[in-house]
């Protein structure tokens, strides 16, 4: 299959890549910063946020190959801090990358694929995108927009050859965590004195998560399957019996739940 995954320089992008490639697919990956090469996978610079760079990336595979068999959205970033003191600009940027981002290459991507009539599309969420975590909530409420542009994608393209897979990691032990601009200084440790001690939480389950060769096994399965899953949760027991707590508690009681987990 071809195979054409944003962000695949680290973490997440890089295990699928590596797994997917030695698996026999023909692997295209997109990269921001140079590292050290996968053998077999080919390499696109180009920044999510241009317009440009993301319609050159996919005319590039077109151009190779002549079509996307699977296109998996992975490139993002995160911003964390209260929201009360998170600038306008980091907004922008946290959804211009993780949410604006997927939508620039699936304005490509889809044409390509409903012409063909075949594809799978992955698109990675978060469980911050089916809750929203304190103190990420720039975060959370891009893996939110996620989940609602692909649920209403979903359905526009029943009947197309074309399946929609949302993919919701919980914590994982990947660069993100060293990687995350936080919101910091005296003003809002003074305004929200619990902030240093649920950021230290998140980032111990981060840091103690699983590893993304796990992950990229599971990318793996849905890339063979007949028949993908609408979504998929990949995290510890705690994380995913915390999605389905959150369905049947009242959500005054789930977010005592939540604040009593992140020591607020």
């Amino acid at each position: 299959m071809i195979i054409l995954i944003t962000g695949i320089t680290s973490g997440f992008g890089r295990a699928m890549a590596a797994r997917l490639s030695s698996e026999g697919h023909k692997v295209y990956g997109t990269f921001r910063s140079s590292s050290e090469p996968l053998p077999g996978v080919t390499y696109i610079k180009c920044e999510v946020g241009d317009d440009a760079q993301v319609e050159a990336a996919v005319k590039q595979v077109l151009s190779a190959e002549g079509r996307i068999d699977v296109f998996i959205n992975n490139a993002g970033m995160g911003i964390g801090g209260p929201l009360e003191f998170s600038s306008l600009e980091d907004a922008q940027r946290q959804m211009d990358v993780n949410w604006m981002g997927m939508v620039r290459f699936l304005h490509y991507v889809v044409p390509a694929m409903r012409s063909q009539g075949s594809g799978k599309i992955i698109c990675f969420s978060s469980i911050g995108g089916l809750m929203g975590l304190p103190y990420q909530g720039l975060y959370s409420a891009s893996k939110y927009a996620i989940e609602g542009y692909c649920e209403a994608l979903r359905l526009e393209l029943r009947g197309t050859g074309i399946s929609v897979t949302v993919v919701e990691p919980g914590d994982f032990s990947t660069n993100f965590t060293a990687s995350r601009k936080s919101v910091a200084g005296p003003e809002v440790a003074a305004a929200y004195p619990n902030y240093a001690r649920s950021l230290a939480s998140i980032e111990h389950d981060e840091n103690s998560g699983l590893k993304p060769e796990f992950l990229a096994g599971k990318i793996s399965a849905i890339v063979k399957s007949k028949n993908p899953p609408y979504n998929i949760i990949i995290a510890s027991f705690l994380q995913k019996l915390s999605v389905f707590v959150k369905k049947i508690v009242p959500r005054r009681t789930f977010a005592w739940i939540l604040s009593l987990y992140y020591k607020l």
